[in-house]
Formats: C-alpha cells, structure tokens, sequence
C-alpha cells in the first residue's frame, strides 16, 4: 500500500515523527514536487488546513540535484521564491542521515529555517520543518514517477 497525504493527515505529529526516524534517507531528488503542509495532523480541521495552505501559500518545491538546490513554488500563482540548498546531513530529530533543506545562505526571508526529508514511499518524502532549532510543523512532496526516477 503506498503512503500518501491524506494518510498522513490522520496521523498525529507523534506518529509522524515515528514514520520520519523509520524512514531511509533516500537520493536527494530531482524535478517538480507537489507538496502538502501537514498543518494539525491528526485533528479534523487538519486536511482543510493543508488544502488551505497549498491554496494561498504553498505549492510545493522544484528541486535541482545537479545544482544541489531548491526553489518554493508560493502564492495561488506558484510563483518561484525562497532558494535553499540542499544536501545530505545529519538529522536534528535523531542524528540519522537526511536531505536537509538549508535556507541560511540563501534567503533572508527564511535565514532561520531548515528543513528535514527522508524517502517514506516511492517518490515521496516526509519532511519536518525547523524555525531555529524548533520543530514546527511537518510537509510531505510527492514527486511524479518519472522525474523522481531521474533522480
């Protein structure tokens, strides 16, 4: 059975967190991702809040291996802002190896944010989101099979 958000917002962030420290690193991927902001996972208000988010604020990401980088795709356009690196590092949940998502040199809008992905499914990762050394929230990108693939 493949894991996918709907799935994932029935989960409680304990929960997400579990599937997070299971999960592999996986390749840092390539090419056009949808994402979902898993905003109060586990709530009933949690599916309408992401639906809510990806409207207005987020659509997801378009990753660049061959560059080691990212761009947001934002707004209800999916206007292309917010660059982060990206790179394999050490997580700051539990020390394992994962795709950080590094926004301190590239944005003064997100300086102080990092992100965290590791491979739950085929073509679709779990992330965590950091402002500072805080956890905040959790997001999932689901990659189409043959971008994915390139990577």
């Amino acid at each position: 059975m493949s894991i996918n958000a709907e799935q994932l917002l029935d989960m409680s962030p304990k929960e997400l967190d579990q599937l997070f420290g299971e999960a592999e690193c996986g390749p840092v991927p390539n090419g056009i991702a949808k994402g979902t902001a898993l905003i109060a996972p586990g709530s009933p208000a949690g599916f309408s809040l992401s639906k809510l988010v990806r409207f207005l604020a987020w659509q997801g990401k378009t990753f660049d291996s061959e560059k080691g980088q990212l761009i947001n795709r934002i707004l209800p356009i999916g206007h292309s802002a917010v660059v982060a690196k990206v790179y394999e590092d050490k997580s700051w949940m539990d020390k394992k190896p994962c795709i950080a998502l590094d926004y301190s040199k590239t944005s003064m809008l997100a300086k102080f944010v990092r992100d965290e992905i590791r491979l739950v499914d085929k073509n679709f990762y779990l992330g965590k989101v950091y402002v500072g050394s805080l956890p905040v929230i959790h997001f999932c990108l689901e990659f189409p099979q043959e971008t994915a693939a390139a990577a």
